[in-house]
């Protein structure tokens, strides 16, 4: 077995331990007994609309009518396996939830890691130094030419990730996660400088000179040995200093979105620079049992790993890619000529800091295309951030959580739902089912232990009712006029 499919999977070893908690998951207070060709079918239905999250709904009463929608779930016909759902540690994710008090801070993270209740995540993203939700610009070491990396410190996380962090595996212990770097320590790349262009209109202004700016299609990163090497011990030196912490990083990609020259910290690569970094970068995760994915990917050119994968050196370390934006577009065509290799979906679409509906509305989609695409792994973006909170670099995002510094409350947004009712009632180790039909807006699942798990969306702002069919059990469900459902059943 080559080394990055034993790095993968030492990365989801927590698998058995997460489905073991997932198996014995009810269907919900809803769940009813429905009288099926096959027997009793227990199932269950949940619902979010605009105005009201969360609302368990009967199932419909069985009956023809000319205006039903049909859903076909073969359950014999399974895809990728979900390895788990999450969101990304931001620092500011952290500093906004210090806002509120002990009792409601640890609300919000019960209700997003426990592993009985809430979003139930499992798997999570975290920076490697800092990232454009960071309180600012920082690397482990800043010292110039340290190449032995003697001044390598994680002193500066000790404030807001290890915490962060910490507060989450207090309530799902098995939680496992990845890393990625934003921007390489200032003296290891050619402009000497953590960002790659000036702000935007609207943003801060980082102090970048003209001869600093970086570019698409370029290495901004000092590709000889000495550099190489070291920024190879880099991320060796940051799995260690977690690991003493408690914090076990089970996997990592070599650099966030390197084509994107960004006025927060950053780092364009090509995809020949990335292979040489990776040749120096797999032996040191391998010693670790730490795996390598390529990413994160985000412009639509496959071609772009495949120049990475015919590299024999860097390509056997590489048992997995992460993608988000743009790369969204690639992903089929990756999944075909590399159908061995993990796909995540590394970081959902960020939206614009008003956490409107319309645009959970578009987050479902992503959400449909990546996992019918293959994606076995779906990452949120930001955790928490305040009521209007700007990115220190001046970016408006989403968040699934928002914060109210004065009225020291807090709110679950509705791109929240969304990711609860998928990681909700989707276990780790379940299987992708193909589902076919006249209703066609829907992501089918089976769980290990043969739960049927369905994700609906009904955009049409009328009711809808919808006949489904799974492992010869019928059930029907009125779903509310645009809404988001989950339907989960169970032959007895």
């Amino acid at each position: 077995m080559m080394t990055s499919e034993l790095n993968r999977r030492q990365f989801i070893r927590g698998v058995g331990s997460a489905l073991a908690v997932g198996a014995v998951m009810p269907l919900g207070a809803g769940a009813q007994e429905v009288a099926s060709a096959e027997g009793k079918v227990v199932a269950s239905c949940v619902t979010t609309t605009k105005d009201a999250a969360w609302q368990v709904q009967p199932l419909a009463k069985p009956g023809w009518r000319w205006d039903a929608l049909n859903l076909n779930a073969d359950v014999s016909a399974t895809a990728q396996t979900m390895e788990g759902f999450g969101g990304c540690f931001n620092e500011l994710g952290w500093t906004s939830l210090q806002k509120l008090s002990e009792g409601d801070r640890e609300s919000v993270m019960r209700e997003l890691f426990d592993p009985s209740a809430g979003a139930r995540f499992t798997l999570c993203r975290m920076p490697i130094g800092a990232n454009d939700f960071s309180v600012g610009p920082y690397s482990y070491d800043e010292t110039k030419d340290d190449f032995e990396l003697k001044q390598f410190s994680i002193e500066h996380d000790r404030a807001t990730l290890i915490p962060f962090i910490k507060s989450a595996q207090r309530y799902q212990p098995e939680l496992r996660l990845w890393a990625s770097p934003w921007t390489p320590p200032s003296w290891i790349k050619r402009n000497g400088f953590y960002a790659e262009a000036p702000g935007r209109a609207g943003m801060k202004d980082n102090g970048i000179r003209p001869d600093q700016v970086g570019h698409e299609g370029e290495d901004m990163f000092i590709l000889d040995e000495p550099h190489l090497r070291a920024y190879a011990k880099y991320f060796g030196r940051f799995i260690d200093a977690y690991l003493a912490e408690g914090i076990r990083v089970g996997m990592v990609m070599p650099q966030n979105e390197f084509n994107s020259a960004q006025n927060f910290p950053s780092c364009t690569w090509t995809p020949e620079g990335l292979a040489k970094f990776i040749r120096h970068l797999g032996p040191e995760m391998s010693a670790r049992e730490v795996a390598v994915f390529f990413g994160t990917l985000e412009r639509g050119d496959p071609k772009m790993l495949e120049a990475v994968m015919a590299d024999p050196e860097a390509g056997r370390y590489i048992s997995g890619v992460g993608m988000q934006w743009a790369g969204k577009n690639a992903l089929p065509a990756v999944h075909r000529k590399f159908p061995k290799l993990t796909v995540y979906q590394s970081e959902q679409e960020c939206g614009d800091g008003s956490n409107s509906w319309e645009y959970t509305g578009y987050c479902w989609q992503l959400m449909k295309h990546y996992i019918r695409s293959g994606a076995s792994g779906y990452m949120y973006w930001n955790i928490s951030l305040g009521k209007g909170e700007l990115s220190t670099w001046g970016w408006a995002q989403n968040s699934l959580v928002s914060v109210d510094d004065a009225a020291k409350s807090f709110r679950y947004n509705h791109d929240f739902y969304l990711m609860k009712h998928l990681s909700h009632f989707v276990d780790v180790g379940a299987k992708r089912v193909e589902t076919t039909g006249t209703c066609d807006d829907a992501l089918g699942f089976v769980n290990p232990d043969g739960t049927v798990v369905l994700l609906l969306r009904n955009a049409s702002p009328h009711d809808q009712r919808v006949e489904i069919h799974a492992g010869g059990s019928v059930v029907t469900a009125q779903l509310l006029g645009d809404s988001i459902s989950t339907v989960s059943l169970k032959v007895g």
